[in-house]
């Protein structure tokens, strides 16, 4: 039996795209009602002396434990200020630089290891001298011990790992088995000297950075003093204060009215010209679909879904624009990022045909599916679940929405998943910090991913062939994965590569890239008209 009576007429693309609108038009009035009257913070964001950089964000980071800075919230404050990397990676060329390693070598005898050159002259902000010895320490603190960094999870897995400092400049580190992309892993791996605690996370970190923690009022403020010591070019600002404010409508008035000089994460209805820049900032948007329950475990569903969705209604309506259709997880300029790929073009009377052939062959595709999404995960996030909610009932599923906080939604997110929960469509923000698909496809496209919630062997050969290249061959396999997991697999339905707006005033200089969203290096930002603002690069 056939389900085609309960399926309402389909509507031509032009109509869709009008319901779209209309799907949204009362929340966005609802909300974009709600003026500012009042920051609640007066001029506690710091002072205007000039001397101070002043910066908001949208909430207090959870810690400033350096293993965590993977963390988005934790990493923009941490990453390249308090502490730095012995490698970094240029966030737009993807180039991997010398930092506090001034250069690297893997063996061609033994090419599980791995020789870094460690640079000389530096020292830490409680005085100590930086050495091979703190490299190695930290490597293992992050790594082997039980602390449960997330940097360990996120970016080594089960990797087997050990390094060993040779002399105080020369460090070696090897791995079980060769891996052609060390350095960039490494790129993560804050330093702090070997006096730090391994028991448990630091609340307030030592680091080599050009800027050390001055002071953390819990619920109020960090204040960052600059490193006077610094190894490197003194950064412009004496001092630095982060306040959060959690509504976006906040940060942009507090940016408008001269109480801070830069705010993260600014939406469209309160970003102008005056107050704030856009920015690509990694993350990609997309509906990842669960492959084990019913509907949703038929690849025509999961097709369908990808059909049904007006990619540039979205981002036209709900994005301002901001964002470009997607049809991959990684954006360009990530290693296996495939240029050949196209985004799912919105044909909602095909995807009602093949709702319609999976219902003729028995699969329930009236059962009901939940879409899952985080309140805040990004601007307009209610909305467009709304609107994905109407498309898909459009094409003749059943899906309602629910709205959760962050730690709601990590249930979803990461194994294991909540049993007995039926059919998720859990929508996703995924950024790519590292700019290889490796940590993209480990996560989210292994069968046993912690973020992926099936798979197929054939699928994990690809991914793990993929991984063991390096070069031109490594951007090409996992090129060929990323566009295998779409023809055979069909995880996710995919929406937008986003773009971030960064609040900046006009009394700042500040060029924000890629990896400004995780890592806002302070040492980049200039008062408005200095002359060192245009020497660099």
């Amino acid at each position: 039996m056939t389900r085609k009576s309960a399926v309402p007429p389909t509507p031509s693309p032009g109509r869709a795209r009008a319901a779209l609108a209309a799907v949204v038009s009362t929340t966005l009035l609802l909300t974009s009602a709600c003026a500012v009257a009042n920051s609640g913070g007066g001029g506690d964001a710091g002072s205007a002396d000039g001397d101070t950089l002043r910066i908001v964000l949208g909430q207090e980071p959870p810690t400033l434990e350096p293993c965590e800075s993977s963390l988005t919230s934790t990493g923009v404050v941490v990453r390249s200020n308090i502490t730095e990397p012995l490698v970094e990676r240029d966030p737009t060329t993807g180039e991997l630089l010398p930092l506090l390693a001034t250069g690297w070598e893997q063996s061609q005898e033994d090419p599980t290891t791995w020789t870094f050159d460690i640079r000389d002259g530096v020292t830490f902000q409680n005085g100590e001298p930086f050495t091979a010895e703190d490299a190695a320490f930290t490597i293992d603190r992050a790594v082997n011990s039980d602390l449960a960094c997330n940097v360990d999870g996120y970016v080594f897995g089960d990797m087997e790992l050990e390094a060993t400092a040779t002399s105080d400049t020369r460090l070696t580190v090897t791995t079980g088995e060769a891996d052609p992309i060390l350095p960039l892993r490494l790129s993560f791996v804050e330093i702090v000297p070997r006096t730090t605690s391994t028991e448990a996370k630091v609340r307030e970190p030592v680091g080599t950075g050009p800027y050390a923690v001055a002071a953390w009022q819990t619920g109020v403020s960090i204040t960052l003093r600059r490193n006077e010591e610094y190894w490197g070019e003194a950064p412009a600002y004496a001092t630095a204060r982060y306040v959060w404010r959690s509504e976006s409508s906040v940060r942009a008035a507090m940016i408008e009215r001269g109480e801070a000089d830069i705010a993260t994460a600014i939406d469209p209805e309160d970003a102008t010209e005056g107050n704030s820049v856009p920015y690509p900032n990694n993350e990609t948007t997309a509906l990842r679909l669960d492959g084990t329950e019913a509907p949703l475990d038929d690849i025509r569903v999961r097709r369908a879904i990808s059909l049904a969705i007006d990619r540039d209604g979205i981002v036209d309506t709900l994005f301002d624009g901001e964002a470009d259709p997607a049809a991959q997880l990684v954006p360009s300029g990530v290693v296996g990022f495939n240029d050949e790929l196209s985004p799912t073009p919105y044909d909602p009377e095909a995807a009602r045909a093949l709702v319609e052939e999976a219902a003729a062959d028995g699969v329930p595709v009236d059962r009901r599916i939940t879409l899952i999404a985080r309140n805040s995960q990004f601007p307009r996030v209610a909305e467009t679940a709304e609107a994905l909610q109407y498309e898909l009932a459009e094409i003749g599923l059943n899906v309602r929405i629910r709205m959760t906080d962050t730690a709601a939604h990590l249930q979803y997110q990461l194994r294991p998943f909540p049993e007995d929960a039926g059919p998720i469509a859990l929508l996703i923000m995924h950024g790519n910090q590292a700019g290889d698909a490796a940590f993209t496809a480990s996560q989210y496209l292994l069968s046993e991913g912690p973020q992926s919630t099936f798979g197929t062997p054939d699928l994990d050969r690809r991914i793990a062939e993929a991984d063991a290249r390096s070069g031109p061959d490594r951007q090409d396999a996992f090129a060929d994965v990323l566009s295998y997991q779409d023809e055979t697999v069909a995880q996710y339905a995919y929406l937008a590569h986003m773009r971030g707006l960064l609040g900046l005033a006009p009394t700042v200089e500040y060029e924000p890239d890629p990896a400004t969203g995780d890592e806002m290096r302070l040492a980049e930002v200039r008062p408005a008209g200095d002359a060192r603002a245009g020497d660099e690069g």
